[in-house]
């Protein structure tokens, strides 16, 4: 039976392994929208979708999945950068994915909402329960940022 103690660190573990797997994600999908295609060239993609004020999102998605990404892995303003990239996958889910299903059909090509959900789960999991005390916030700094 595992004690209080136990608990809490199989908690802390769970939580960076978490963030540092939701970080890698979200910087692997915001490099290349600031420094691959740029902004731009995601701006036109998000206009292809249909997805209305594609150069503000554009901006605004490439910023919060890289900058959230690096937070989440170092374990600072987790809560904040949990919060923005679930929203950012809510609003990718339902602009985007709801047209294709949870998983696409085999016949047609794109992606379905599958992957949008399950990193909404993880975001919303730190969001829930925060970082976990090994982060910088707790572990360093002994305190949340909010």
């Amino acid at each position: 039976m595992l004690t209080k103690l136990s608990n809490k660190i199989i908690t802390d573990v769970a939580l960076v392994i978490i963030r540092v797997i939701l970080g890698v994600i979200f910087i692997a999908h915001g490099y290349p929208k600031l420094f691959v295609f740029g902004i731009s060239g995601f701006s036109n993609f998000l206009s292809g979708l249909g997805v209305p004020f594609p150069g503000l999102f554009a901006v605004v998605v490439a910023i919060v999945e890289f900058f959230g990404g690096i937070a989440l892995i170092l374990g600072i303003f987790s809560r904040w950068a949990a919060f923005l990239l679930a929203v950012n996958m809510i609003v990718a889910t339902l602009l985007v994915k709801v047209k294709v299903g949870l998983i696409a059909p085999m016949d047609k090509p794109g992606v379905g909402a599958e992957l949008d959900l399950a990193l909404f789960a993880c975001a919303l999991t730190i969001l829930v329960f925060g970082p976990g005390s090994i982060s910088i916030e707790l572990g360093v700094l002994k305190r949340e940022i909010s």
